[in-house]
């Protein structure tokens, strides 16, 4: 009887691992690109995190990662576990510091990337940046996979991923979890919704924006790092020894490659201020501050005159 129950057990197991490899078949030269942004710390904000003009002040805060785009970085990483084949290259478009995520992203099994950056771009609101973003995107055509973060934290519109799908003129998947299935020609992909989730399909290639609730980004990894520590972009570069020149030249995959507006033909005057029609109304700086605190027990009625205060105050309700 034992012998018969290990032989079910194996035979399960064998089973799900035929559905796996079933529904994660192998795709030969699968091309992923994974927009990401480096974004100021809004943990950090204070008085001067805004200019005059409405738009954020990044040299006055510390830049980070953007969160959702290191779960997108996790869901192409994990579409090549299981697909050894293929490449993973990483956009971002901002200033020549935003190769500082790039780098990151490499440390953790990216295996390019390109800023696109030029003094044309500042100012530039979503549809601006969607613009030339997609322009980066059609010259690294053919492409299949194009993974975003479904918005950043400092601005939170989550328009860029869908934007960019509308102007490649190919489908979108939003508030993506997981890549359930990858066959040939066709993803399947779990959205979280607000009251629930959702099993999509879709052809590719494909935008797919990740929810916060995907998998988190996994950890450095120490090969990755070792080999990548050098990766310089051409600003970088102009401020380096003859010796480290040297070692980009011995070493051509340590080098990130810039793209500025000629590079990827972009119409000027659909960047930047003048390509961009969302304006800022009015900016309002919001400090709270503590002026007075109370200590509350643990009964009925302390609680419901606490409920009651913030109802009549309209801190709630």
């Amino acid at each position: 009887m034992r012998l018969c129950l290990i032989l079910r057990r194996k035979n399960l197991m064998y089973i799900c691992h035929l559905i796996f490899k079933m529904n994660h078949k192998k795709m030969k030269g699968l091309k992923i690109i994974v927009l990401a942004k480096q974004v100021p710390d809004t943990r950090n904000v204070g008085k001067d995190a805004m200019k005059a003009d409405g738009t954020v002040n990044r040299a006055a805060l510390p830049a980070i990662f953007n969160p959702e785009d290191l779960n997108a970085l996790e869901l192409a990483l994990r579409v090549k576990d299981n697909n050894p084949d293929a490449s993973i290259t990483i956009i971002t478009m901002g200033p020549g510091r935003a190769a500082e995520i790039i780098r990151e992203a490499m440390y953790r099994g990216a295996d390019k990337g390109y800023v696109v950056t030029d003094r044309k771009f500042a100012g530039s609101d979503t549809l601006a940046t969607s613009y030339a973003l997609s322009l980066a995107i059609k010259k690294l055509a053919p492409y299949h996979l194009v993974i975003a973060g479904r918005q950043a934290i400092d601005g939170d519109t989550a328009q860029v991923g869908p934007q960019v799908a509308e102007k490649l003129g190919i489908p979108q998947i939003t508030y993506a979890e997981e890549i359930t299935s990858l066959k040939k020609g066709e993803i399947s992909v779990k959205r979280r919704l607000e009251r629930g989730v959702e099993t999509v399909a879709s052809s590719m290639p494909v935008v797919i924006t990740a929810h916060s609730s995907a998998p988190e980004c996994r950890s450095r990894h120490a090969k990755y790092t070792i080999k990548y520590k050098h990766a310089r972009s051409l600003s970088e570069l102009q401020d380096t020894s003859e010796d480290y020149l040297q070692l980009q030249k011995d070493r051509p995959y340590l080098l990130i490659e810039e793209w500025s507006v000629e590079d990827v033909g972009a119409d000027v005057q659909q960047l930047g201020l003048s390509g961009s029609p969302t304006k800022v109304k009015k900016i309002e700086n919001v400090i709270f501050t503590a002026k007075e605190s109370k200590v509350l027990s643990a009964t009925d009625k302390d609680i419901e005159g606490l409920m009651k205060e913030l109802i009549e105050n309209h801190t709630i309700g």
